[in-house]
């Protein structure tokens, strides 16, 4: 009989634990909104490689936004530095990262996020986006194109101070 209370009990705060804990949902919009408001791809579970989780990322904003339905919380501390900037067909953002906030490997150098990557990504109210995390350097970077020609998405190994120049 005290085996089955133990058993009803653990079930009962198994059940506890999992209505607690914070869910990641699935969504793949990303959105800069402003310099406060916005989104970044990053791996469903914590301590995710980035260019393993390039087919199943999902999105994480600064704070909600109905321009990312279904997105998560960013990591309290894990953005350190941010940096907006506007172009002739393009809004960015660059900054650095602490890669231990999300549990990402100083040894990870990292990956590109575009629409291809995960199939079907989207940046709001843009035609093309690109995104790199490199958890290595510390650096992240996200570029929505409203004009396709300004978000290049073939040189993802050239990292981010290459495919978007900005301050970091």
């Amino acid at each position: 009989m005290a085996n089955k209370k133990l058993t009803v009990l653990a079930l009962l705060l198994a059940i506890v634990a999992l209505a607690l804990a914070a869910p990641i949902r699935l969504g793949t919009t990303v959105t800069i909104d402003s310099k406060s408001v916005f989104c970044l791809l990053l791996p469903q579970q914590r301590g995710g490689n980035i260019a393993a989780s390039e087919n199943s990322a999902v999105s994480f904003c600064t704070k909600a936004t109905p321009n990312a339905p279904n997105a998560n919380t960013l990591p309290k501390g894990f953005i350190k530095t941010v940096n907006y900037a506007t172009g002739p067909g393009y809004v960015q953002i660059t900054g650095r990262i602490d890669r231990s906030k999300y549990g990402l490997s100083p040894d990870d150098g990292g990956g590109q996020y575009d629409p291809k990557a995960p199939r079907g990504a989207s940046c709001a109210g843009a035609k093309k986006f690109v995104q790199l995390i490199e958890p290595d350097a510390q650096l992240y970077c996200i570029r929505c194109c409203t004009d396709p020609k300004k978000c290049n998405t073939g040189m993802s190994t050239k990292g981010c101070r290459v495919v978007i120049p900005g301050k970091y």
